[in-house]
């Protein structure tokens, strides 16, 4: 089931979301449940929660069966703490 939600993201939802210069990636399945992050302009978007509701969301169930929800993953990524973390060394030393 993973692999085939990456699929729809790739061909069917990132084509759509690249028109506004952004993109979507699964971070995580959970009990049939996919989060979604939103990248690139997309992620700081105001309407990110609508673009899941009405882009994301619509194409995955559409598309995997067995999936019972899309969720927008607004968790931050462990790479942009590590990045967060050398920074501040950097700045401490």
């Amino acid at each position: 089931m993973e692999e085939q939600i990456k699929k729809v993201l790739k061909d069917k939802v990132d084509p759509i979301l690249a028109a506004h210069y952004g993109g979507a990636v699964l971070t995580r399945l959970e009990k049939d449940v996919a989060y979604v992050r939103l990248t690139g302009a997309c992620a700081s978007c105001p309407s990110a929660q609508q673009t899941i509701e009405d882009v994301v969301r619509a194409e995955v169930l559409q598309n995997v069966e067995g999936v019972k929800d899309v969720i927008l993953d607004t968790s931050v990524s462990e790479d942009l703490l590590d990045m967060a973390r050398k920074i501040l060394n950097k700045e401490i030393d």
